[in-house]
């Protein structure tokens, strides 16, 4: 019998969608082939430790159980080796030795969204220990996390984008009514104010004049030192999952149909109330063509690997489309968007992570091919 591949399943971490990840985690762990994979679950608190073993329902669960939150504080606390080729070693940093099995793991899988997590410093971690891992690369990821950079790009691709405004917290710190002038001169009324690196809809709200917009900045500088100011239109939403290293697919569409006047957190994750229509029955086929050939436009502009998903805005007073923003590493619990573009697409959940397992390895396959001297 083959040996099973040892993946390891990072979630949590220091980020605002700490919640979102402990979900999306939950559904992965609950349909890896456990056939085909031995696999650990690393949970990452909100404070950054690592704990081997842990469960994401451990995680929550320990917030009201004083006994449970105690026993977590003696799970192993572990931490990544850098260095060398081959699987790589995590090891208990209390004890300085090897966990049990040896503590090696063939593929990282992080289900971390958001900063620390989504946005390159963790595939960074990965890099410098030369492992294999699940999704974009350092460079991909830091800009599928950067709003205003992913949008500098698009515009020089030559893919539409509507119209915003950045602006860092000092500049508002020692400024605030320059800030709001400036928007109002660019930006008619309604707005949407967003942290910049963030996701999730988490700090996102929609300004309607000067005394809301300047709430909604206060909000989003509280989650990031940058903001983007988007202008507000009518719209639809739309989104395509794409898959791959080199040669990527792209899904069939869907459309998000929200249940309140915008895609927000709670309407995500509290509410339940959104809504999809995968594939989109609402649009024309060669509409839907369109975004597909956007998206992957969108996906090889950024250098993406491994997965993202791309949404779109359509306005509806002019019948325009428009690229919102990609994300890297989307929500993956059962009924989120991407996993289920793919299940409409003939990709059901449990073959969508193999997928992305194989994808990883080919991806470091592929590094390990540099030359590292002359």
């Amino acid at each position: 019998m083959a040996t099973k591949k040892r993946i390891g399943v990072v979630f949590g971490g220091r980020s605002g969608e700490h919640e979102v990840s402990l979900a999306s985690a939950a559904s992965v762990l609950k349909h890896l082939n456990r056939e085909i994979y031995e696999i650990i679950p690393i949970a990452i608190t909100r404070q950054g430790t690592w704990l081997w073993g842990i469960e994401p329902q451990q995680l929550i669960q320990a917030r009201s159980d004083p006994a449970l939150a105690r026993t977590l504080t003696n799970a192993p606390t572990v931490t990544l080796r850098t260095g060398g080729t081959g699987p790589q070693r995590l090891i208990d940093i209390q004890s300085g030795e090897p966990l049990p099995s040896d503590g090696v793991l063939d593929v990282f899988f992080p289900i971390l969204h958001g900063p620390n997590g989504e946005d390159g410093t963790i595939q960074g971690r990965f890099e410098i220990a030369n492992v294999p891992y699940v999704g974009c690369g350092v460079l991909a990821s830091a800009i599928g996390m950067d709003k205003e950079i992913m949008k500098k790009i698009f515009h020089m691709t030559g893919l539409p984008i509507v119209d915003s405004l950045s602006f860092k917290r000092h500049v508002w710190e020692r400024a605030p009514e320059d800030v709001l002038d400036a928007i109002e001169q660019r930006l008619p009324y309604p707005c949407f104010v967003k942290p910049a690196n963030l996701g999730s809809s988490v700090g996102v709200n929609k300004a309607r004049d000067r005394a809301e917009l300047e709430n909604a900045a206060r909000l989003a500088f509280a989650y990031d030192r940058k903001i983007i100011v988007e202008q507000g239109l009518a719209v639809r939403e739309f989104s395509c999952a794409v898959l791959g290293n080199d040669d990527p697919e792209v899904s069939v569409v869907g459309e998000i149909l929200p249940g309140s006047e915008f895609s927000d957190y709670d309407d995500k994750y509290i509410n339940h109330t959104i809504q999809f229509d995968i594939p989109a029955s609402r649009i024309p086929a060669d509409q839907a063509q369109e975004l597909r050939t956007m998206a992957l436009r969108a996906y090889q502009a950024l250098d993406l690997n491994g997965l993202a998903r791309v949404d779109f805005f359509l306005d509806k007073a002019t019948g325009t489309y428009y690229i919102n923003e990609v994300n890297t590493l989307p929500g993956f619990t059962e009924m989120s968007l991407y996993p289920r573009l793919w299940a409409a697409s003939g990709l059901a959940y449990p073959q969508l992570l193999d997928r992305l397992i194989k994808l990883a390895l080919e991806r470091y396959a592929a590094q390990q091919q540099r030359q590292f001297s002359r």
